[in-house]
């Protein structure tokens, strides 16, 4: 008996739970079928007493188990209990949409992956290379990622940080561009027109007329500098944008001009830079603010373009003649930093004093001869020479030409000076009988003809006309150009003196004989 107690001991621990119940089952059957047995047998046939041992007495352990009342396959929890706890298990996880951006916390990494906890049920995995630009990433760090797929087909959580730094790169990008938000960037390379940023891993377009107010030739020189830039144009369909940096530069170049423009007074000394120079003037940087110096206020002397003074980048000090607070518009002068050349004038300088200069403008009229720079004298053509001939002051002077002249009037009120040529030699028309008396003989040249006439120089300032009938006793001429020319050296007489008109009446034949005389 105790041998078969120990086989069936060993034969339950070999069988598992269902198993033990069913072999119990059976065992129950057959012992109550036995028992039945028994008593069939007691009745018909009589036995003998048999003589018990006290190991036979003991009654088997697994004969009166109950297996059923056991806690495996069975659940302690009823159904609203399980209900209850998945509602407030679901409540504990976050929940998430494919297609966003969401925080996750590194909670390991392992090999080249990183394992991030964004409160999900389960953690997902990104590949360390898409944190190259965090080499210092460490367990604890808080970082953001995309949900690609809540479950891929191996029921895996899918997320990718580089997507999540292109769209939050686009989201800067489009809030810049709608709110005019500063963002910053990395110039990666030159491009044809300008050059490629790269704003927080989106490649964004930089224009060579928006890198700067002033003109960019050497795009080079600006690759691998990091620098702000507000967005002037978007694409939302391929996710393109342009950028400008010239934009920042114009903004805070508007404020500091309000500010300036607001602090400006009429006759205000500032120093300023030449950044432009024109045929008309100069533009210059008054620290925020360009202010125009026009040519006609930089010198109180003529001159005919601005680089005869001024140079780039040359430091002036400018003074403030006039500015429009509407137009941002603000006029200087330089000049007006010195005392006008009349108000300093010598006293020296006086009519009939001579002066000196260089012809600075001509006009039909005469020339005008500047004696110091901001003090000119006109030069009337009248006053070119004693001669009655007319003078073209346009083929008599050249500009730049040194001139010694006499001063005739002068008015220091109104800053005008009459000058003469003429004046610094006698009046030949003074003495005139004396030098060029009647029926005397002269040589001169010829320097005009008319179809009446022709007028001979005899020096300077003296000259008279020749009749076209004193040019022959026997020939008539339909014009004087028919006997002599321009320039032709012509033998004369004088017939008449007009002092007070200063004109000579001179002939030609009359240095022969009149022949119907001594016919």
């Amino acid at each position: 008996m105790l041998e078969k107690k120990d086989q069936v001991e060993d034969t339950a621990e070999d069988l598992n739970p269902t198993e033990i119940d069913t072999q119990a089952e059976d065992s129950t059957k057959d012992n109550t079928d036995a028992d039945a047995k028994e008593e069939t047998s007691d009745d018909d046939e009589p036995v003998d007493d048999i003589e018990l041992t006290e190991e036979e007495e003991v009654t088997p352990a697994h004969d009166d188990f109950d297996w059923s009342i056991g806690k495996k396959n069975t659940l302690s929890y009823t159904e609203k209990e399980i209900a209850d706890y998945l509602s407030d298990y679901e409540k504990s996880l976050s929940s998430i949409n494919e297609n966003e951006i969401v925080k996750g916390i590194v909670t390991a990494i392992n090999g080249g992956d990183v394992v991030l906890d964004i409160n999900y049920k389960s953690d997902g995995l990104v590949s360390l290379s898409e944190f190259r630009d965090s080499p210092d990433l460490a367990v604890g760090d808080t970082v953001d990622v995309y949900v690609e797929h809540q479950e891929d087909e191996r029921g895996q959580l899918i997320l990718s940080r580089r997507k999540a730094k292109l769209l939050k790169a686009w989201e800067n990008i489009v809030d810049s561009y709608n709110n005019g938000t500063i963002i910053k960037g990395t110039i990666i390379s030159k491009t044809k027109g300008g050059l490629i940023a790269d704003c927080s891993g989106l490649e964004t377009f930089l224009p060579g007329s928006q890198i700067d107010i002033k003109p960019v030739i050497d795009y080079d020189s600006y690759v691998g500098k990091t620098m702000e830039f507000k967005v002037v144009k978007i694409n939302e369909a391929i996710k393109n944008a342009v950028v400008s940096h010239k934009a920042l530069i114009e903004s805070d170049l508007a404020d500091q001009r309000d500010t300036i423009i607001a602090g400006l007074e009429k006759g205000q000394v500032l120093e300023g830079i030449v950044k432009n120079i024109t045929d008309f003037g100069a533009f210059m940087d008054l620290g925020g603010i360009d202010g125009l110096l026009y040519i006609t206020d930089i010198s109180w002397g003529r001159i005919s373009h601005p680089n005869e003074i001024l140079e780039l980048n040359q430091k002036l000090n400018v003074v403030v003649l006039d500015f429009d607070e509407n137009k941002k518009r603000i006029s200087l002068g330089l000049k007006q930093l010195q005392p006008h050349p009349w108000d300093v004038l010598g006293e020296e300088i006086g009519e009939g004093s001579t002066v000196k200069g260089k012809i600075v403008n001509i006009e039909d009229y005469g020339a005008f001869l500047e004696i110091t720079p901001g003090v000119e004298g006109l030069i009337h053509v009248s006053e070119v020479s004693w001669s009655n001939q007319p003078v073209n002051a346009r083929e008599f002077f050249d500009l730049g030409q040194e001139f010694e002249s006499k001063v005739v009037t002068i008015s220091r009120e109104d800053r005008k000076m009459s000058l003469s040529l003429k004046q610094l030699s006698n009046d030949p028309w003074e003495e005139i009988e004396k030098q060029f008396p009647v029926d005397s003989r002269h040589k001169g040249e010829v320097k005009n003809l008319t179809p009446y006439g022709v007028f001979v120089e005899l020096e300077d300032g003296i000259g008279g006309m020749v009749h076209i009938s004193d040019l022959s006793w026997t020939r008539r001429y339909a014009h004087p150009s028919e006997f002599v020319k321009v320039g032709d050296e012509i033998e004369v007489v004088i017939l008449e003196i007009d002092k007070d008109n200063r004109k000579l009446s001179l002939g030609h034949k009359q240095i022969e004989e009149n022949p119907w005389d001594t016919f």
